[in-house]
């Protein structure tokens, strides 16, 4: 993998401008913008086979939207080289990132004390990328989750789920996912979108992410919730292949883009929150896949 360098600028700023311009031109950065029938949607390396996650998720998505790309397949300049490819003169690479920590010596206490920072290295898509070798690129392994129906997803993580009434919402307090009946939404994906939005709630428990929740509605946290939710349903949709563009949530959008204007952090640590959510969801999951197999 390249070199990655140092982040020299202001990074955090960058990438939240990016995703107010996103969302004040109506587009979602964090919704899949290829193909969800295939295996995953989730962003990968085409060298490593590695998964991409949280916030670079976000960051490929947006990349994909305004390039339309097609592929969910990312390499840096030096794998495209060496995977026999060439990235076409003229592309854009987009930059993701990644924490490191370093040890520096406290001034004051002169005690070592440890610092993440924030580096980045670009990637290009796949679609950026002539002459590429298919057969010499690492695909990204399909989970064992990726084949299951709604019902059979819901049941593996464990969560308690009741079709009743007419809203939808996670309740703390008996630890329990409501939905409406199925046969209220428009079609199936909405139904399937809706319960991942409110499983991603369900991991904000105290035994399990242990989020705040409960806020008060129209409050900063609540918005900060139902952010993390939108978030993690997405890399949920992506990872089953379910797209839905019905479910409306502008109520919400007023308050996302008054909080990303007032902290450039704000969208990071939505997107660290929702990736310990689906990562949570993924793993529950897949672990009761492997013990009814066994």
């Amino acid at each position: 993998m390249a070199t990655a360098l140092k982040c020299t600028h202001d990074f955090h700023q960058e990438i939240t401008n990016q995703v107010i311009e996103a969302l004040e031109s109506g587009v979602k950065p964090w919704q899949c913008p290829w193909d969800t029938s295939i295996s995953s949607s989730i962003p990968y390396n085409g060298s490593t086979g590695k998964s991409y996650s949280g916030m670079n998720i976000m960051l490929l998505w947006m990349a994909s939207i305004h390039g339309q790309f097609s592929s969910p397949i990312w390499l840096t300049f030096k794998q495209a080289q060496a995977l026999g490819g060439m990235v076409r003169k003229g592309e854009k690479g987009t930059r993701i990132f990644f924490y490191t920590k370093v040890e520096k010596k406290d001034v004051v206490t002169d005690e070592d004390k440890s610092y993440s920072v924030i580096k980045t290295y670009t990637v290009f898509n796949a679609d950026q990328v002539d002459g590429l070798n298919n057969q010499s690129i690492s695909h990204a392994q399909p989970s064992l989750v990726n084949a299951m129906d709604i019902d059979a997803f819901l049941a593996a993580t464990g969560a308690s789920v009741v079709e009743n009434g007419l809203k939808a919402f996670y309740r703390p307090s008996t630890d329990q996912i409501v939905l409406p009946f199925r046969h209220r939404f428009n079609c199936p994906a909405d139904f399937e979108a809706t319960a991942l939005h409110e499983l991603t709630h369900w991991t904000g428990h105290k035994k399990r992410c242990d989020r705040k929740l409960g806020n008060e509605y129209g409050s900063k946290d609540y918005a900060l919730e139902e952010l993390v939710a939108e978030l993690g349903s997405a890399f949920l949709m992506a990872e089953m292949g379910t797209f839905s563009d019905n479910l409306q949530h502008e109520s919400y959008i007023a308050s996302w883009l008054q909080a990303l204007k007032n902290d450039k952090r704000y969208v990071f640590k939505a997107a660290s929150m929702a990736q310990k959510a689906y990562a949570y969801i993924m793993d529950t999951a897949s672990r009761s896949c492997m013990d009814a197999v066994a």
